[in-house]
């Protein structure tokens, strides 16, 4: 009985694996596809729609073309770190998932009470993404230094750089974020939100919400802060000597990061799986965060067809010199609006203020 449990066990964990693996690798060919487009009808252009009906068949196509195509290792580089590095980069890009919950479900009854749609349900899901996501600047750095190139060596410094000015002010805009839901568990936080809008964090929390999502952007070197991969300065960046499948797997580290910013964006602001307002709870609440998530990816998409590349010492300058301010002044606002009451019966509105956010205090 032990080894058919332990064998349960396992086909259980294979089959969430896969349930959150292979669509999140649609996804990414997908939102290549819809980034092409998009982009298009905002240049007033058509996109890709050569391939297939509207184009569909597009990301197939590509994903075809790049499996075809010579790998190359340059004659001089570090052939083992060479290789190691669109591992690295897309590990930990994917690994991060694990803690994602995209929703809650009793299995159509089959469960009294209603489990947690994740693959590990961690009580410190966002201390384990921190650690996680943190280390996908090594892939990047790895390729920049084992290519023996000084273009992709500039641009893997670059790159770790950015990070990490940005990875600071993500952090303290997470720390709102657990002050106001008293807990590092995911579900926890958007179990907080619950009720309707009014009680989503992005309200309280407007400010830290732009930092984090335009961290996130910056963290992905996506537009504006594609400094990275500046073509007039870096022909591409740390890639510059990656060809095939190789390339393709750090294009698909950046597509899966993208959907992890946008899921947590959706999860820690905008209440993840709650709908807007009690009356649509009869929706699926998997249903409400892939739209959340879905609208975030549109934001992403729309930066880049509308903001013009930053200049490095612009994007460091915002890095450094306002996010950062700024997210320490509001970590101080809300630790004064906490604990006002305490320190003055007069200011006891304050603290009842904030506290409405906070349901580890009733």
């Amino acid at each position: 009985m032990e080894w058919t449990d332990m064998a349960l066990t396992g086909l259980i964990w294979a089959l969430e694996i896969l349930a959150i693996a292979i669509p999140i690798a649609l996804s990414v060919a997908y939102i290549t596809y819809a980034e092409r487009r998009v982009i298009g009808l905002m240049q007033v252009r058509k996109g890709c729609n050569r391939v297939g009906p509207l184009g569909l068949l597009q990301p197939l196509a590509d994903g075809l073309k790049l499996f075809l195509k010579e790998t190359i290792i340059p004659a001089k580089s570090n052939k083992i770190l060479f290789v190691a590095a669109p591992v690295m980069a897309l590990v930990p890009a994917l690994v991060a998932f694990a803690v994602v919950p995209f929703g809650e479900t009793t299995l159509f009854g089959l469960w009294d009470t209603a489990h947690v749609m994740a693959i590990a349900h961690l009580n410190v899901g966002i201390l384990y993404i921190l650690a996680i996501s943190s280390l996908a600047i090594y892939g990047v750095l790895m390729a920049g230094w084992s290519s023996n190139s000084k273009y992709a060596l500039i641009a893997s410094v670059r790159a770790t750089c950015q990070m990490i000015s940005y990875e600071i002010s993500m952090g303290f805009a997470l720390v709102c974020v657990l002050m106001l839901a008293g807990s590092m568990d995911l579900s926890v936080i958007v179990n907080a939100q619950k009720g309707g809008f009014w009680h989503w964090y992005i309200i309280p929390l407007f400010p830290m919400f732009l930092v984090y999502f335009i961290s996130g952007c910056a963290e992905t070197n996506r537009t504006p802060f594609d400094l990275v991969e500046g073509e007039a300065e870096l022909v591409a960046g740390h890639i510059v000597e990656y060809s095939g499948m190789w390339f393709a797997t750090f294009s698909l580290a950046e597509y899966g990061a993208m959907i992890l910013i946008s899921l947590l964006t959706s999860i820690l602001f905008m209440g993840g799986w709650d709908a807007p307002i009690p009356a649509l709870d009869f929706i699926p609440g998997t249903v409400w965060l892939l739209l959340k998530t879905s609208f975030f990816i549109f934001v992403f998409i729309w930066f880049r067809a509308t903001f013009p590349r930053f200049r490095y010492d612009q994007m460091m300058r915002l890095g450094w010199k306002v996010f950062l301010p700024w997210t320490l002044a509001w970590i101080a606002v809300l630790g004064l609006f906490t604990y006002a009451g305490e320190l003055n019966s007069s200011l006891t509105i304050l603290s009842d203020m904030i506290g409405y956010y906070q349901p580890w205090r009733s």
